[in-house]
């Protein structure tokens, strides 16, 4: 879960909060019938704290039960013999796009699929393994996606002098090859 998902959600919960300790009392105590009946505002006072505490017991057992649901789905997936392969390889490249930030390291440009035709991809990893103690030349993991589509793409070994590493962030590599490099990403030269 990204960081501005998580202030998204607290920022959504926190309005549903006050909006229904405001709506909840408006509902059920209606100021003129507290003046015409004598009661005094700490009635008022009293339904709109309660209220805001169901609403926050409410919200809070929303995230809890339903953090609690997602952790049992997850394993009963992981337990069926089949399907906790597809499951597994599915949920690890969700987690390389949206959960884990580090994934993708760096922007590159690779020549591939042939020399003299450049392609963008992203670092994601140097390679230290059995595949670099078996090549000559020191590689790195180059994952070059697919346009429009960047969940899909080819993984590529490239020796590391043959592999150019850009000033774009990773975002805005991504916008560049989902919007089949229409959108560039603003470049200013450095002066010498």
């Amino acid at each position: 879960m990204s960081t501005g998902y998580r202030r998204e959600v607290g920022l959504f919960s926190s309005t549903m909060l006050i909006a229904g300790c405001m709506i909840g009392s408006g509902i059920f105590v209606v100021p003129s019938e507290i003046v015409r009946t004598g009661h005094s505002g700490t009635f008022l006072l009293l339904t709109w704290a309660f209220t805001g505490l169901l609403t926050l017991v409410g919200v809070l057992a929303r995230y809890y039960i339903g953090k609690r649901m997602i952790e049992w789905l997850d394993s009963a997936m992981m337990q069926v013999p089949l399907l906790n392969k597809f499951y597994g390889a599915i949920k690890q490249v969700n987690e390389a796009f949206a959960g884990n930030q580090n994934s993708f390291k760096t922007v590159v440009m690779v020549e591939f699929p042939s020399a003299g035709i450049y392609s963008i991809g992203f670092i994601t990893n140097e390679q230290n393994g059995e595949v670099q103690q078996k090549t000559k030349a020191r590689v790195i993991c180059v994952f070059v996606p697919t346009t429009p589509n960047p969940t899909s793409g080819f993984l590529i070994l490239v020796p590391e002098e043959k592999v150019t590493k850009l000033d774009m962030s990773v975002a805005e590599g991504i916008k560049y090859i989902v919007s089949l490099g229409s959108i560039s990403p603003e470049f200013l030269p450095v002066k010498k």
